[in-house]
């Protein structure tokens, strides 16, 4: 398959959503989920009932768990009890996806810089990325509590472009979820959707309204023309 829209030119940095983009942590967040069932009683679920909303967090793998919403009178409490469950086992089942690193290395190669936005909160991005070597060469780790507001406003990803240098319009982002692409939209940048990450099984990329679409990590550099960097 190959990449569908838009090609970039003069590319200085790429932009990444870290869940269902650069790294696959929905057996860990799916555990600390069913572990919570476990604990009253309830049978196990399948890693598939849970990947697709993996991406939503808390609020999508408690979903998932116990049919509960946010507005639900219990709903803080077993966040917060998820929170800790998942927080002491931040990578045990995570991995990178096939393609990143390679693609990371390319960038580098070619002098180009490179960053993480996420919507996950400082608590669990930082000890993830910082045990994973993947991230060493990051120019920007921005979370979904690094400014007053998380995607999909622009914040977080002019944000990270501000910490690298670099000017918006000549920044890539790249996510698996409708909020990614409305974010990097407003934030004046060229957006790629992902297909392979987290998506619900309503989703059509096609209505998001990115540059780009690609089914694989490796496409994205068939998108990319970069610029030289100083």
């Amino acid at each position: 398959m190959t990449p569908q829209g838009a090609r970039f030119s003069q590319v200085q940095a790429v932009l990444f959503d870290l869940d269902g983009t650069l790294i696959d942590s929905a057996p860990d967040l799916a555990a600390a989920a069913d572990a919570m069932r476990l604990a009253r009683g309830l049978p196990s679920l399948p890693l598939a009932q849970y990947r697709p909303m993996a991406g939503a967090g808390a609020r999508g793998l408690l979903g998932v768990a116990f049919g509960m919403t946010p507005e639900h009178a219990d709903y803080d409490t077993l966040r917060e009890e998820f929170f800790c469950i998942y927080e002491r086992s931040l990578t045990q089942r995570t991995q990178i996806f096939d393609g990143v690193p390679e693609l990371l290395a390319r960038f580098a190669s070619q002098g180009v810089k490179w960053g993480v936005v996420t919507n996950k909160s400082e608590r669990f991005t930082l000890p993830l990325t910082g045990s994973m070597a993947l991230f060493d060469t990051a120019g920007a780790i921005v979370s979904g509590d690094t400014t007053p507001f998380a995607k999909p406003h622009p914040a977080p990803l002019l944000e990270a472009a501000r910490r690298m240098g670099v000017d918006a319009s000549r920044c890539v982002y790249v996510g698996d979820d409708e909020r990614d692409i409305v974010a990097g939209l407003a934030a004046g940048m060229a957006t790629v959707a992902v297909t392979y990450g987290y998506l619900g099984a309503q989703a059509d990329t096609s209505r998001w309204g990115a540059n780009a679409t690609i089914n694989c990590v490796n496409e994205l550099l068939q998108l990319l023309q970069f610029s030289s960097v100083a």
